[in-house]
């Protein structure tokens, strides 16, 4: 069995990866809050752990591995695009929920074995705060259920931050009932105009912590072998899932931490007000789904990584090479070993993307081929790749009729009227190439 390394954010160093139960590997991934379009930012947690949940289900087995990414379907970003809108807020999560998953299959991504939401998590979480409660690890204040900071004795592990920095990140809009000022927030009042529910504490809604918890606990355990997400997640997200249910059960929560590093934008952070903050969708009309995840895992997975459209457009390139390859070969029926290392050793991408590099010729496109699919590439065949995303205004039957015109021009030494069609095709996005077998056709670069 391959062995497989881990970068643990936990112990800041790279483990083997042990499971606590080789038939039963659970891992989860912290989800998108579902009040609008996703942006690329987004999609790079999303890709990076789907390469872990396929290499996961190679070495164990598919049937030994579950997936849960969990839906955020109620915060209060959600409650005000639900207001500006004048709607309900289950208007804007089924909205949002339908387009991220689109997004995701988009980008190649395999759908997650479970995908829970918080909403339909209540009971669970009013469970949670009142087992903390009764440990005295929470506290009730103002309708308020305060996570008491100072009763775990080794709350920060994760992220080490120094006391300042604990209080820092423990935001909440009225601090004067807290007990400790690093205290976080498990429940919070609803006012008669903002959604909530009912629980012992008054009519409230949930702290985005504990929602996550409490959908772990439910759907894989009190203890589980990978938690994952984006590295603005360490602190105080994960940090405080850690401190509620280890407090709760009395034991580990979690074997390994992985965090992926953050993505700019041509150098610098992604910003609306700098007009380089892009939406998942937006890329994919212009770059297609495949030219994306490739350019997302051109970094390795820990380290930031830069987008610009040249870099989608330059993977687009790679892809055509590739594609060209392995038109008409079937895929070899192993992946190769070259791919599943480097990718056994904490996610390397650029290594195994290197690898498929090494593949790309003649002699082993089968091998390319079986090792890009593995990795969410080379999904569609070569025709399709070539002949598609051309737009809804362009007809395959019409750029089919003006090649055989073309054909017929050249035949009756009417080059004006070929060139003429050449041309023509041109501006409806199509390149033509001739060959001895003759004239075949793609979409220009």
């Amino acid at each position: 069995m391959t062995d497989i390394y881990v970068y643990n954010t936990e112990t800041r160093a790279k483990q083997k990866f042990e499971p606590i139960d080789a038939k039963n590997i659970r891992m989860y991934v912290c989800g998108v809050t579902v009040y609008d379009y996703a942006h690329i930012g987004n999609a790079r947690p999303y890709t990076v752990f789907d390469l872990l949940y396929r290499l996961l289900r190679h070495v164990y087995g598919t049937e030994h591995v579950t997936y849960a990414r969990n839906i955020t379907d109620i915060e209060d970003k959600i409650m005000q695009r639900a207001a500006d809108e004048g709607v309900g807020i289950k208007t804007i999560t089924s909205r949002y929920t339908k387009i991220f998953k689109e997004d995701m299959q988009s980008l190649g991504s395999l759908d997650p074995d479970l995908e829970p939401k918080a909403t339909e998590h209540l009971p669970q979480m009013i469970k949670m705060m009142r087992d903390l409660i009764e440990k005295g690890h929470a506290y009730v204040a103002d309708g308020h259920v305060m996570f008491h900071v100072p009763s775990m004795e080794n709350y920060g592990r994760l992220s080490r931050h120094s006391r300042d920095e604990l209080v820092a990140g423990a935001r909440v809009e009225v601090a004067s009932f807290k007990k400790d000022p690093a205290d976080f927030v498990l429940w919070k009042p609803s006012t008669d105009d903002q959604v909530g529910w009912n629980s012992p504490w008054g009519r409230g809604r949930p702290g985005w912590h504990l929602e996550c918890s409490c959908m772990v606990e439910e759907h894989l355990g009190t203890e589980i072998d990978i938690h994952a997400g984006g590295q603005d997640l360490i602190f105080p997200h994960h940090e405080n899932e850690i401190a509620q249910s280890e407090c709760t059960h009395g034991k580990q929560f979690v074997r390994y931490w992985m965090h992926n590093g953050y993505l700019t934008v041509d150098g610098v952070k992604m910003s609306k007000s700098l007009g380089n903050f892009y939406t998942i969708r937006e890329l994919l009309e212009q770059h297609g789904g495949e030219a994306m995840r490739l350019s997302l895992l051109t970094a390795h997975y820990r380290q930031p990584v830069d987008f610009s459209h040249d870099n989608a457009v330059e993977q687009k390139k790679r892809l055509d090479r590739w594609y060209r390859l392995v038109d008409g070969v079937a895929p070899a029926s192993e992946v190769p070993s070259s791919v599943i290392n480097a990718l056994s050793d904490d996610l390397n991408t650029p290594k195994a993307l290197a690898a498929l590099d090494a593949l790309a010729t003649s002699e082993t496109a089968a091998s390319l081929k079986a090792g890009a699919q593995f990795m969410g590439l080379l999904m569609q065949s070569s025709d399709e790749w070539f002949k598609g995303g051309l737009g809804e205004s362009i007809d395959v039957d019409e750029v089919e009729g003006l090649i055989e015109d073309r054909l017929k021009a050249r035949q009756n030494k009417d080059f004006s009227e070929s060139d003429r069609i050449r041309d023509r095709l041109a501006e409806m996005g199509v390149l033509l190439e001739d060959g001895p077998s003759g004239t075949s056709w793609r979409k220009a670069d």
